[in-house]
């Protein structure tokens, strides 16, 4: 299923139907007087979280949505039948923006929480709400109000415990592999992954929900490389995994790189609990990891890790870390 995590839509809720002007006509009744019914609800656009969806694809392909319209009342005082909600369901971590893309008008952070896009018109008085004492033959009713209508966008931001962020071919995806049940692509090139992954860790009879963010380029907060499009969703994280392949020349600066994209991008990015892993350990020795280990971490304030991807004691030991920092 293609990913796609910003969408705009036309949303029309149902007008109400018309009251109705009807007389009663029957035979002996000689002063029959009005007996026209109520126009019915206009039917409203619902918006629902949904945990099982992570895309707003469905969204791509159909971008007008309408309710049903309330029907007319009619003789006999019948209320005219109301139009069915038409509910529309969304990822969770979706939130709704005004035409101008920048005014929040709601966003989902629970499962099966529920906002009303848009109210269904109210439906018309029919003639025999007008009757009175002075007043006993009234022609006089009503028709049922518009339905609202807007033009919406919606924006999806994924929810996850932990987010692995680094630079592109540190390995993310292949860690995401080994600790998930998760089949991102993986290869031996940059940009590999185009589209944010999510996974399900299960360590200790607990599972940890784990997001593989695309790789992070020097001016990702202007839109270099898969750009600010995808540092949105590290928003959602609890926690982050800073992945660094222990094989690049300068270790600082490939952090530094990612970090300083974290902070143009939003402050609070910061504020965020950090586990920095090594990847790539094996392919170098041990003294000269210890010695390029024990320089990179002279001024850090997290905790340092390192793995081998295809070492199932390492993943279990990741695991472990993991949980810890969402518990």
């Amino acid at each position: 299923m293609k990913f796609l995590d910003q969408v705009k839509i036309y949303i029309k809720a149902g007008n109400g139907g018309d009251g109705s002007p009807s007389f009663r006509r029957e035979k002996y009744v000689e002063f029959g007087g009005p007996d026209g019914g109520d126009g019915g609800r206009g039917g409203s656009i619902i918006l629902k979280s949904e945990e099982n969806l992570n895309t707003l694809i469905d969204y791509r392909y159909q971008q007008h949505h309408k309710a049903q319209r309330g029907e007319n009342g009619s003789g006999q005082n019948r209320t005219g039948k109301s139009g069915e909600d038409l509910v529309l369901k969304v990822p969770l971590g979706t939130q709704v923006f005004e035409e101008d893309n920048k005014t929040l008008l709601f966003d989902f952070n629970k499962k099966g929480e529920e906002y009303i896009a848009a109210n269904g018109g109210k439906g018309g008085l029919g003639n025999t709400r007008f009757k009175s004492s002075t007043n006993r033959a009234p022609r006089k009713f009503t028709k049922g109000t518009l339905g609202e209508e807007f033009t919406i966008w919606l924006q999806l931001k994924t929810i996850a415990d932990i987010g692995i962020i680094g630079l592109p071919n540190a390995g993310k995806s292949s860690l995401l592999a080994a600790l998930t049940n998760a089949n991102p692509k993986i290869a031996n090139y940059k940009f590999t992954t185009l589209n944010p992954n999510l996974g399900v860790a299960s360590y200790d009879d607990k599972e940890i929900t784990i997001a593989d963010i695309p790789g992070l380029v020097e001016g990702a907060h202007e839109g270099v490389g898969l750009g600010i499009q995808f540092l949105k969703h590290i928003e959602r994280c609890k926690s982050l995994l800073h992945l660094i392949d222990i094989t690049n020349l300068d270790l600082k600066e490939s952090y530094d790189q990612v970090k300083n994209e974290l902070k143009n991008y939003s402050s609070k990015m910061l504020e965020k609990k950090e586990l920095i892993v090594f990847n790539k350990i094996d392919l170098i020795d041990e003294d000269t990891a210890k010695d390029v280990i024990d320089d990179f971490s002279k001024d850090k304030n997290c905790e340092i890790m390192t793995m081998t991807t295809l070492n199932k004691e390492s993943v279990s030991k990741i695991k472990a870390k993991l949980l810890s920092y969402v518990s």
